[in-house]
């Protein structure tokens, strides 16, 4: 089926299938043709730090009630993660740790898993509230870098989704999934273990129902999806759909309905119920390898790409796919961006942050820009994916965004559409992420 690239409209699918003015204001089994085995559960005991002895039991914190809830921001620095209260974005603490670290939610509203050697390493944000009966209390204490860590050799993608959480190894092809709200500061939880046949680098995401979405392929080539069954009374699993059509398979994201996405280099997979449709870009190389997506939205923002063969492509293109219609958009714009420019709003709109300093908010239905909000000065993606670049991070209604060249934190109100506080840092940001408190 052939496909005539129109931007701005709904695309035909396959199968149906700065330098600105700154604003300144102070302070994530072995897989047989149609079974997956050795999907054990185990108890998972906690793991010292690799490279360290047992540590001595600590003191235990202060803990302290708070009046509502107490968000926080973690973020990582070369060497470091700083902890800061959402509020404002206030640094409240900062922890020492080598080497080049990244940082996903744990999904419990409380800790921090950080990839690091030797696995996914708990940090606690020391914000939490619990439900007491008719009422909600909310407590705070000093955060901590725990010595728990869920062992991995090359620790990847940590995907929360429905009341759980699921690390992927790199190195191993192994996935441990725990029940997000299990999870301590003084023993790892109980968790759920499934081997893939082979390693790679890959993605797993676990459904409400107990169903798995899992990547599958090799070193050398990912091109595989599989929707795996929930375990059975052996901790077995069974494939109920899979495709082989989406050539390097990278990211994923969740839609409105629990209608999930995976990137491919010629398009995007729309996984829904047991089924999975290819939808085809109009490009033969058309790249969408980094999603968000929105419970709010049947629509997924993704990023887009055409230059197989460019060893840094910078794309003036984003998608949306529509995992309600079956059907994917493309829209150009007149700057571009980086991986780690994607977000979304609590309403659902697409969040871009461009190389022109600004952050563009969309309409995912039309496509439509609403709004550009200048936050930092004009930038350009370096090409080491790992160096730092302005990042935007989203957490109820502030987009809070880092500025590496000038050290600072920005915080957006999207309500207003205005830069509301401008922190200085004390290190320079690299990745951030958050918790409710």
């Amino acid at each position: 089926m052939s496909h005539h690239k129109t931007r701005n409209k709904p695309l035909a699918l396959a199968h149906s299938t700065v330098r600105l003015r700154r604003r300144r204001w102070g302070a994530l089994a072995v897989l047989a043709t149609g079974t997956l085995l050795a999907g054990c559960a185990s108890a998972a005991p906690g793991t010292a730090a690799p490279g360290s002895e047992a540590a001595p039991s600590a003191p235990a914190p202060v803990v302290s009630e708070a009046g509502s809830a107490t968000p926080r921001l973690v973020l990582t620095y070369d060497g470091g993660l700083l902890v800061a209260d959402a509020r404002d974005g206030s640094v409240l603490s900062e922890h020492k740790l080598a080497g080049f670290n990244r940082v996903n939610p744990a999904g419990d509203g409380r800790r921090v898993l950080v990839s690091t050697a030797g696995g996914f390493r708990v940090l606690d944000a020391g914000a939490w509230s619990e439900k007491h009966g008719e009422h909600s209390h909310h407590y705070v204490s000093e955060p901590s870098l725990t010595e728990l860590v869920f062992p991995a050799g090359k620790p990847g993608h940590a995907v929360v989704h429905a009341g759980h959480t699921a690390l992927f190894d790199d190195a191993t092809g192994k996935i441990n999934i725990f029940e997000s709200a299990k999870l301590a500061n003084h023993e790892l939880p109980r968790t759920d273990d499934v081997a893939l046949p082979e390693a790679h680098h890959g993605v797993a995401v676990r459904r409400g129902d107990g169903t798995l979405m899992v990547t599958d392929g090799n070193a050398e080539a990912v091109n595989a999806v599989k929707l795996l069954s929930a375990p059975d009374a052996g901790h077995r699993r069974t494939t109920v759909s899979e495709s082989t059509q989406c050539p390097g398979v990278h990211g994923e994201a969740v839609a409105k309905d629990e209608a999930m996405v995976v990137g491919c280099e010629d398009g995007i997979l729309v996984i829904k119920g047991d089924k999975i449709a290819k939808l085809d870009a109009p490009d033969a190389y058309g790249r969408i390898g980094n999603q968000a997506g929105s419970a709010a939205s049947t629509v997924v923002l993704g990023d887009y790409k055409t230059d197989k063969d460019a060893e840094l492509e910078r794309p003036r293109t984003f998608s949306l796919t529509d995992t309600a219609s079956n059907s994917l958009k493309l829209i150009d714009i007149d700057y571009s961006y980086s991986f780690r420019s994607l977000a979304r709003s609590a309403s659902g709109d697409a969040l871009l942050l461009g190389t022109d300093g600004k952050l563009h908010v969309y309409d995912v239905k039309t496509g439509k820009e609403k709004k550009a909000i200048a936050v930092v000065e004009a930038w350009e993606e370096p090409v080491d994916w790992q160096q730092p670049r302005p990042t935007v991070h989203v957490s109820g209604p502030i987009a809070y965004v880092t500025e590496p060249e000038s050290k600072q934190l920005h915080l957006v109100d999207l309500k207003t559409g205005k830069v509301s506080g401008t922190v200085d840092l004390p290190e320079v940001p690299n990745e951030i992420t958050s918790t409710e408190g």
